[in-house]
């Protein structure tokens, strides 16, 4: 039996309810399957506990959470507490504190879901962005000063090291080597931005020749990027992109196949040396909060993710296909997504799809 511990940490707006989902569904799993069990350890960091405490999480949050294996994330950010007090208090530190380096974000049409690109299918496009998670645009060096002068000045440094890029476009390209199509694109703006893109250029290039000659191989200004992922996304297949330029890029990638809803990630420490940590990207949208209407795809499909990562694909694969049953019948759909269902009647109608497979 394989007992996995898992740190839940809910925190904010439609979160709580879809990271409650995503347990119903893994133990679900786990009572089918027979071989893998969960031991859930919830905790309540988030805008709420910040307002309480005047910190998003107790300062030991790293050490608390080394423990675990893996850690289920809701979603951070609430009004009240402004984003980057939000973002920096939880969030970041647990992407950088456990070397989180590798964001990957799938996208790709589901059964019984319509994309808002015309003509666009199930089955037109299946790609993986691979963002760099650690460094890059988001680094915090910089500062003001002359504040509340006429001439003041605001200073925004981004940070890119030859390991930290390595290590991203190399996973990158052995995702891009074990695919079928084999091809993976580079995000750049060498030709505006002057030193870190054609840094970043320069190592994609060299990795690529060096490792991975059977790799197709390409760079693409973000800009023009952005366009094709709305013009022609069935050409790509794995694309690589700094911190904010893949924040971007995968954003869209959830908008293309249908709604953020949907949209899971994988925060992830390759070498294992650390938790990796999964969250739906939806954000906490206050809207809709407390109304039992979030899509809980998102949490569940990146809890989906977790299960490959914990070396269970098997059992992420049959949850997928379990939700793209659900989906292709069409008649438990969520109000994003058209229909007029409950999340808790969406994950219902999931588990009971599992529950009729042959186990």
């Amino acid at each position: 039996m394989q007992n996995i511990p898992v740190a839940v940490i809910p925190g904010d707006g439609i979160g709580v309810d879809v990271t409650r989902e995503a347990q119903v569904v893994l133990n679900a799993l786990a009572e089918f399957d027979g071989g893998i069990s969960f031991k859930y350890t919830e905790f309540p960091w988030s805008c709420e506990y910040y307002l309480k405490h005047g910190e998003m999480a107790p300062k030991d949050m790293l050490s608390i959470l080394s423990s675990f294996e893996t850690i289920m994330l809701g979603a951070v950010g609430f009004p009240g507490v402004q984003d980057h007090v939000s973002l920096w208090g939880l969030l970041l530190p647990i992407r950088r504190g456990f070397e989180q380096y590798v964001n990957l974000r799938p996208s790709r049409v589901l059964k019984g879901v319509i994309s808002p690109l015309r003509d666009r299918n199930p089955g037109d496009f299946d790609f993986l962005v691979v963002r760099e998670n650690n460094e890059g645009e988001y680094s915090s060096m910089g500062g003001r000063m002359y504040t509340g002068f006429d001439h003041e000045i605001c200073v925004q440094n981004s940070v890119f090291t030859r390991m930290g890029c390595e290590r991203v476009i190399r996973y990158a390209y052995n995702l891009a080597a074990k695919s079928p199509r084999k091809r993976l694109t580079g995000a750049t703006k060498s030709n505006g931005i002057n030193w870190s893109m054609p840094f970043w250029d320069e190592i994609f290039n060299q990795i690529g020749e060096q490792e991975f000659p059977q790799v197709d191989r390409r760079l693409v200004h973000i800009d023009a990027l952005s366009a094709f992922f709305v013009s022609k996304p069935q050409e790509f297949d794995v694309v690589v992109a700094s911190n904010l330029f893949g924040d971007i890029l995968t954003d869209l990638g959830g908008a293309i196949m249908g709604g953020l809803g949907m949209a899971p990630s994988a925060n992830i420490n390759p070498e294992k040396k650390h938790p990796s940590m999964f969250e739906p990207v939806h954000g906490s949208a206050p809207d809709i909060a407390g109304k039992g209407i979030a899509n809980p795809i998102g949490a569940i499909w990146s809890v989906s993710m977790m299960l490959e990562h914990l070396g269970r694909k098997d059992l992420g694969d049959r949850l997928m296909t379990a939700v793209e049953d659900v989906l292709g019948e069409g008649r438990v759909k969520t109000p994003d997504l058209g229909g007029t269902a409950k999340t808790h009647e969406m994950t219902a109608a999931i588990v009971e799809r599992l529950r009729q497979y042959q186990w």
